[in-house]
């Protein structure tokens, strides 16, 4: 294994702001629910913000893009400028995530290099864990040749049953002073971000390291696959007009992002559900019916105003059963002209289809360990298979890095 594909980083972190204020729900959470987004614009209101520097894809369809990459830019430079941002160089950030539920999720901040990565489905040490959304990726694409930093999203599983790499850290930081300890704002829980530097550094490269020489797949990209993807679009790009050695070098040709270990207990996977917009529930129904084959393997249920059922499915595994509903849906949506949203939670699923013109498709959750076996066997899962968690649990914008030279 190349011991750049995860290494430490240049870290930046705001100085003297509030840090509740500051940290903001990834930009793909509650894409419909604009009443979030408002309280979140409330309670920020004039206070530095990573809010400042993304575009909450609830809103991606009425903005003009180049105007808010130009305003995430001014945002950036203006927070530079100001001196908010200490370095934290060299370094790892061992996270402890408090989630809503009370458990801890355990995580490692660090740099990928994008030349390690794939998204088109061929070999690499890191991994897509779902089709990309190609639609999705030139706005992101657009932010982030603007930028001159980054924020990320992103997290990243490797397969440790054994738990070597990020565990270990929580005994050997004991008692060390925190980088951030702060309760995240709309009821996200709780963060604490301790330093990992010098030798302890070091001793993590070993132990993952050690790992790669276990799985050829070492990382497979768990949330935030379309920020990286765009991320790896961008220096691909970049790259072709710099000299071999600048390109080693680049800021650009790393990604800052959170790594976890599957096996971790806080690491639920929790099914992304699908609401469809403008629709015949009853027609769309009965084709999905006609169309998939029927068997007790998987149990699709809907609901559509006060009517609700379920569909028994046959499929060899979760991720054929899953590519077989999308396949369908993406058919089906460019037939009608309906629109399809992609949702966390049941509840949320039963608020948004209580119009009769809706349908809300409950998928089944996976199971942990089916996620390294199909990535590296049978491929990407379809667009919008799972999620890490529940919707607040999610990962905040907290940490930056520079991007430009």
């Amino acid at each position: 294994m190349n011991k750049e594909i995860f290494s430490t980083a240049d870290i930046l972190l705001p100085d003297g702001v509030d840090y509740k204020k500051w940290s903001i729900i990834a930009c793909d959470q509650f894409s419909s629910e604009f009443d979030y987004w408002d309280r979140v614009q409330a309670a920020v209101s004039n206070e530095p913000s990573t809010l400042n520097m993304m575009i909450p894809e609830a809103y991606l369809d009425g903005v003009d893009i180049v105007k808010e990459a130009g305003d995430i830019r001014a945002a950036m430079e203006e927070y530079a400028s100001r001196g908010i941002f200490r370095e934290v160089e060299n370094s790892y950030i061992y996270v402890e995530r408090t989630l809503t539920n009370g458990q801890i999720r355990r995580g490692l901040v660090g740099a990928v290099n994008l030349d390690d990565y794939d998204f088109s489905g061929k070999k690499a040490s890191i991994l897509a864990s779902e089709g990309t959304v190609l639609d999705r990726l030139p706005a992101r694409i657009l932010v982030r040749r603007e930028a001159p930093l980054e924020l990320p999203h992103i997290m990243a599983f490797i397969n440790d049953i054994d738990k070597t790499v990020i565990e270990p850290l929580s005994e050997k930081t004991k008692g060390n002073p925190p980088l951030y300890d702060f309760d995240l704002m709309e009821d996200g829980g709780h963060i604490r971000g301790v330093r990992i530097f010098g030798s302890a550094a070091e001793e993590v490269t070993a132990a993952l390291l050690e790992l790669a020489v276990k799985n050829e797949t070492l990382m497979v990209i768990g949330d935030g696959n379309h920020s990286l993807a765009a991320a790896k679009v961008y220096w691909d790009e970049l790259k072709q007009n710099l000299g071999k050695a600048e390109s080693k070098t680049h800021p650009a040709g790393k990604a800052l992002l959170e790594l976890n270990n599957v096996y971790d207990p806080a690491i639920d996977f929790e099914a992304i559900h699908r609401v469809i917009f403008n629709v015949d529930h009853q027609d769309c129904i009965e084709k999905l019916t006609e169309c998939l084959p029927t068997g007790n393997d998987y149990i699709l249920r809907w609901v559509s105003g006060e009517n609700s059922g379920s569909i028994g499915i046959s499929a060899a595994c979760i991720g054929d059963m899953l590519t077989a509903v999308q396949a369908f849906l993406d058919d089906y949506m460019n037939q009608t002209g309906c629109r399809i949203d992609y949702i966390h939670g049941e509840d949320t699923v039963s608020r948004l289809t209580k119009e009769s013109n809706r349908l809300g498709l409950i998928l089944p959750a996976m199971d942990k360990s089916e996620l390294f076996a199909t990535v590296a066997g049978a491929g990407v899962f379809p667009k919008k298979s799972f999620s890490v968690g529940h919707a607040r649990d999610k990962r905040y914008y907290l940490e930056c890095r520079r991007i430009t030279k």
